[in-house]
């Protein structure tokens, strides 16, 4: 990297994460003077405008791709409309020792004096706990779900290439035509539709306005500097900032610096944590890289930089601080900004490109915490991309991740998405699958399948509490068989997903009423169109995921049931209950028989894998395609994030001799330890789920780095995602790095500041781990060879 990148990104790498309450201050000041005098989406539009035109904008010496979340990089806006911090949060995020954020005594004030007073019972998280069911409140306080909505807005976008080819002022001319067009006689939503896009349009200029406020920012900077070559710089900012985003990009740089503008645009309006995306960010700006080339105006060594410093924009935009369960559930600074590199085209030929490899290059020498970076590997993918992504990914940093592309294909095509749709889409977030630009799909939270066995194991009550919180499913000493055994389990899995989805599809309903999203959903294919929010219904898809957890846990506990209680009777179901209710104090003879004779899942044994392949069916007939309020938009994700190990604590004992409160098994990796027959077996009985009826899966895999050395580990490493898509699998990411060292950073943290590892749909630096997510990567199975 050249000294401009090299100075950006130590200035980036070394920034503490802060709070600023400039958003929520504006936000509810406008509120306190405008709420009621126009419908919510108006005034939605109108606080957006406000923003745009008063928050505090950023230029930093040596910049080339200009915007920042708040007013310096590394500040983080709150979102007081959704989810009010109180004084005590603000204290707790300024002294906790992991994912901290500073906050200045003066501002933790100012916002209890001005911020709290107005918004106390006005909340979106106030509005639904005051109508919440008993029912659900005593499953989430259990921890059998979890609720992404219950604080933040919903969802995981991603882009299609759209800003690419159309402006904003373009956009505008589209809502005007979508206004004249409104049906005044005919159709009853014609109001509705006609405040949404006066919305629209009300966003469109408030993205065109901040644009302007850079554009004149970085005039002042240039006529108040002396240096020729930054003057250039700044008046050549200008001059971009003034053409996009009203306009379509003219060259690379515009190119980059309109998607900057867009995800700052998005993540100022209403997102709170929402993994917002440019998707196939490579496709969409080599276009512009060969035209240039061609004409002799950028070289490949610019085009470096520019995408450098706009890596380095995201790395600056840590994701807003959560309380509650989602703060239990996901400790990290990671904003989920997903880039899809290679894939297919629309018309189904090979996506990879120049750019491509330069994004991984990027990727490989900035070293930094986002954005996260993804290939995605086809039938048409060549050998050499893969090969040098793989080069990339056993150094160990957890990126890239790598997917599937014809799986992403098919699993779209599965919902009913049309090709050239699905062949766009991608992946977001972690590994959800969606059709870019064009869909709505909103992540309800997490399942803890483990859970719902305890439960039934306990005929509907929580051990951990003694409450009965689920239904009484029978008492498991009198089923006869595993089948008996397994029919209760369906029944508390079904009654749980039902709770939850009822109170999903309330939650959601809140969100289109009173938090609409009117500039995402310009950028959104006919949200226009329908005169509709994004939140309402107003995309050409819509897609519910519900990510199950702790596959791995389950199945093996259902195989030691099933075989050593109902079919061999070597273990008695009462002693097997009572030595889970004591946590398997003074019942280790029986905890190693049943961890060292029973079949798990992950090491291509039948047995285990057929439950695999039970329960998986199980999640699927209580999931797909169950209905919402946009239709039946209902499906099942197989990922955990880091929610196994929040949902390990809320989980006693369970029957494959797991611990009480340690973590469950993540994605649909095996259960820690488990899986003892290497990554080949791992992989061939991952490949008995038939992950196209998902909405994506996630594997985790580590290894020593020895095993990966030279160019015959490289081979066996892209041999393997190879074999693994061969066989039908979405999605593999690698962990490369011995205990020995993980240990060392624990004892010194000091000296590897910089270590990142991969912890779930994302990478993270591993001493800003808590204590719980650094052992459970540390107890992740060390593959020692293939």
């Amino acid at each position: 990297m050249n000294e401009r990148i090299e100075c950006l990104r130590k200035e980036s790498f070394e920034t503490a994460p802060s709070v600023s309450i400039e958003r929520a201050v504006l936000t509810t000041e406008f509120y306190r003077e405008n709420e009621g005098k126009y419908s919510v989406p108006v005034l939605r539009a109108k606080n957006f405008y406000n923003l745009c035109e008063k928050k505090t904008i950023y230029i930093g010496d040596r910049e080339l791709i200009v915007g920042e979340r708040g007013p310096r990089p590394k500040a983080v806006s709150t979102f007081p409309e959704l989810n009010c911090h109180t004084a005590e949060d603000f204290e707790i995020l300024n002294s906790r020792p992991m994912t901290r954020y500073t906050v200045s005594q003066g501002d933790i004030s100012a916002y209890s004096e001005h911020v709290v007073p107005y918004w106390k019972g006005r909340t979106l998280r106030d509005r639904i706990f005051s109508n919440l069911p008993a029912e659900w409140i005593a499953l989430y306080e259990a921890g059998c779900f979890t609720e992404f909505m219950e604080q933040r807005a919903p969802g995981h976008t991603a882009l299609d290439g759209t800003i690419y080819r159309t402006g904003l002022l373009d956009l505008k001319s589209r809502i005007t035509c979508a206004m004249k067009n409104l049906d005044w006689i005919n159709d009853p939503h014609a109001t509705e539709k006609n405040e949404e896009l006066q919305a629209m349009d009300i966003a469109c200029d408030a993205v065109i306005l901040f644009a302007e406020r850079h554009a004149a920012l970085a005039e002042r900077m240039a006529e108040g500097t002396e240096d020729s070559e930054r003057r250039a710089e700044l008046l050549k900012i200008a001059d971009v900032c003034r053409h996009v985003p009203a306009h379509a990009p003219r060259d690379f740089h515009e190119a980059v610096q309109t998607y900057w503008f867009t995800h700052l645009g998005t993540i100022t309006e209403l997102n709170g944590w929402d993994a917002m995306s440019p998707g196939h960010f490579d496709q969409h700006l080599a276009p512009f890289y060969e035209k240039e080339i061609r004409d002799g105006t950028l070289d490949r060594e610019k085009a470096k930089e520019i995408l450098s410093c706009f890596w380095i924009k995201v790395n600056n935009t840590p994701a807003p601080p959560k309380v509650g369960v989602t703060a239990a559930e996901s400790g990290t600074y990671n904003d989920f900004t997903q880039i899809n590199l290679g894939g297919v085209t629309e018309d189904g030929a090979d996506g990879v490109s120049e750019v491509s490899y330069l994004m991984l290059d990027v990727l490989d020498e900035l070293q930094l915490l986002q954005p996260q970076a993804s290939v995605h590997i086809s039938s048409r993918t060549p050998e050499r991309f893969l090969r040098h992504a793989c080069r990339i990914m056993r150094r160990g940093s957890g990126y890239p991740s790598a997917f599937n592309s014809d799986a992403v294909v098919m699993e779209q095509l599965g919902m009913g998405k049309r090709v050239e749709d699905a062949r766009t889409g991608g992946t977001s977030g972690c590994v959800e699958t969606g059709s870019f630009g064009k869909e709505a799909y909103i992540l309800h939270g997490y399942l803890n399948v483990p859970k719902i066995l305890e439960l039934t194991l306990n005929n509907g009550t929580d051990p951990l509490t003694g409450q009965k919180i689920g239904i009484a499913s029978g008492d498991p000493l009198e089923f006869r068989d595993f089948d008996d055994l397994y029919r209760a389990f369906e029944k508390q899995l079904a009654h749980v997903v039902n709770v939850k989805i009822r109170t999903d599809n309330y939650i959601q309903r809140m969100f289109a009423r009173h938090a609409p999203a009117p500039y995402l959903s310009v950028l959104i294919h006919d949200c226009i169109e329908n005169g509709k929010d994004y939140y309402d219904g107003g995309a050409r898809y819509n897609t519910d995921y519900i990510q199950c957890c702790g596959i791995g846990t389950v199945t093996d506990s259902l195989s030691v049931l099933k075989k050593h209680v109902f079919e061999e009777g070597s273990v008695a179901l009462n002693s097997l209950l009572d030595a889970l209710k004591d946590n398997w104090k003074d019942h280790e003879e029986l905890r190693q028989f049943v961890w060292n004779r029973t079949p798990f899942f992950g090491n291509d044994d039948e047995y285990a894998d057929s439950i695999m392949q039970k329960v998986y069916g199980s999640l699927l007939d209580a999931i797909d395609g169950k209905r919402s309020p946009k239709g039946s938009t209902y499906h099942v994700n197989m990922l955990s994030t880091t929610c196994h190990i929040y949902f390990g604590k809320k989980l006693g004992a369970t029957p494959n001799g797991r611990f009480a409160h340690v973590p469950e098994s993540d994605g649909t990796s095996p259960s820690h330890g488990a899986d003892r027959r290497g990554p080949t077996a791992v992989v061939k009985s991952l490949s008995k789920m038939n992950q196209v009826k998902s909405g994506g899966t996630l594997l985790n895999q580590r290894f020593l780095p020895s095993v990966l050395d030279g160019e015959g580990g490289l081979e066996k490493m892209a041999r393997l995602v190879r074999t693994y898509f061969n066989l039908g699998g979405h999605h593999i990411q690698f962990n490369v790095v011995d205990t020995e060292t993980l240990r060392k950073a624990q004892k010194n943290p000091d000296e590897y500041r910089g270590l990142l590892v991969r912890v779930a749909g994302y990478s993270d630096y591993f001493v800003d781990l808590d204590d719980h997510h650094q052992e459970e990567i540390i107890a992740r199975t060390a593959q020692e060879s293939f």
